[in-house]
Formats: C-alpha cells, sequence, structure tokens
C-alpha cells in the first residue's frame, strides 16, 4: 500500500479526555450559575475551545463580550491543564502504547494531529513522546475538520503524501477530513457510526501494523 505514517487524533483514539473537558467547562457553566449534562457535554466533540464556548454561553442564556469570551476561555483552559497535569499513563487507551511501540520497531512514522490546543501537554504527559515523531495541534492550524487542513499539514510536515498516511479517527468527522485530503483511514470505534472509513477497528488490542495493513489490503479489494 505504501504506507510510510500513521496519524493519529488524539481525543478518543490515544487517550480519552473528554471527562476533563466536562470538569472543566461544567465549571465554568457553574460558576456563570447554571449547570448541564454529560449528554450535552457530548455534543461539544470535535467543535472548537470558542465554538464550545459559544454553545454552552447559549445552554446558560449567559451573554459575553467577546473579551469576556475569550478570557472564560482562557480560565477553562487552565482548568483543564490542571485536570492533565493529574493524568497517569495508565491512562493511554488499552493497546495504544503496544501499536506505537510496534510502528517504532518496524520503522513507521506516528505522528498525532488534533483540534486540542493541549495536545502535545497530553502527549509528555502520558510519556508518548519517545514513540511520536511529530504533533501538530489546535495552535497549528485554522480550519477545523471536515476541512482537511490538519491532516494536510502533519502530511506536509512528514515530508509524504497523503496516500501515504494512514489517519486514525473516532469521529465521522475526522474521518471526513482525512478522506477529503485524500488519505486512507481507519475508525476507531463502532462501524455504523464511522461507516466512510476504509476500516474500522474496535480498538488498538492485539492489533500490530502488519494485521492492521493485511485487513486494510483486504478490506480496499473488497470495495473496488
Amino acid at each position: 500500500m505504501g504506507i510510510k505514517a500513521c496519524i493519529l487524533n488524539l481525543d478518543g483514539v490515544i487517550v480519552d479526555t473528554v471527562r476533563y473537558h466536562y470538569v472543566a467547562w461544567r465549571r465554568l457553566a457553574n460558576e456563570l450559575g447554571f449547570d448541564f449534562s454529560e449528554t450535552q457535554h457530548e455534543t461539544l466533540r470535535g467543535l472548537s475551545r470558542m465554538e464550545s464556548m459559544e454553545e454552552v454561553l447559549r445552554w446558560g442564556q449567559v451573554y459575553m463580550t467577546e473579551a469576556e469570551k475569550l478570557h472564560w476561555a482562557d480560565v477553562k483552559n487552565n482548568w483543564y491543564l490542571a485536570c492533565l497535569l493529574q493524568m497517569q499513563p495508565e491512562e493511554v487507551l488499552p493497546g495504544v502504547l503496544s501499536f506505537l511501540q510496534n510502528l517504532q520497531q518496524t520503522g513507521m512514522l506516528a505522528a498525532v494531529a488534533s483540534g486540542s490546543r493541549n495536545a502535545k501537554a497530553v502527549i509528555h504527559t502520558l510519556q508518548l513522546e519517545p514513540y511520536v515523531k511529530l504533533v501538530m495541534d489546535g495552535s497549528t492550524y485554522r480550519k477545523p475538520k471536515p476541512d482537511p487542513d490538519c491532516y494536510l499539514q502533519t502530511a506536509s510536515a512528514l515530508h509524504l503524501p497523503a496516500s501515504a498516511c494512514l489517519v486514525f479517527e473516532d469521529m465521522p468527522s475526522g474521518i471526513e477530513a482525512a478522506r477529503r485530503g485524500g488519505f486512507p483511514t481507519i475508525g476507531v470505534g463502532l462501524k455504523a457510526d464511522l461507516s466512510h472509513a476504509n476500516l474500522t477497528i474496535s480498538g488498538f488490542e492485539d492489533l500490530t501494523l502488519a494485521g492492521l495493513l493485511e485487513q486494510m489490503e483486504f478490506s480496499l479489494s473488497q470495495s473496488v
């Protein structure tokens, strides 16, 4: 297939930081005099920080100036970062570390492309830096998914064409972004939710690069 690199999304693929975002956004809401449910918070997945801020304020029917929004977004992010500093390497999702180690052993490049501006801090806290050549975060690119900008910039930084980079995503918008950019895609999660991916896996446990590429080639041959 000519695959030279694996590009992984962060949240939902490598680690689940959604609960920490929930704690921080809910704390902000409580400070402003209202509350919201975990189910509501799920709808924020894939949104940028400021898009999430707009949605949270809409739930609480709170008006803010642009300057106030920026201030509270920074406050929320500081609370979130405080949660991240308490993370442990054991919070890496099952099988991810062994898969990254397998990539390293086989000479395959591994990169992370995330909309989170805290992606580099998370990778550092989880002690995954030895296995990841590049982290492209939300401060590097401006166009959110499903625009392919994040993945195209990551491939460019790796000096590789999109066709040589296998993208791992847990969100439909991420799969769409990769597809628009011409990347082969692996959906991580339920096939029903990620039906446009070239291949879907439930997780990384017992997964090797060789086994994955074999599944991928079979899946592509079936779709021809």
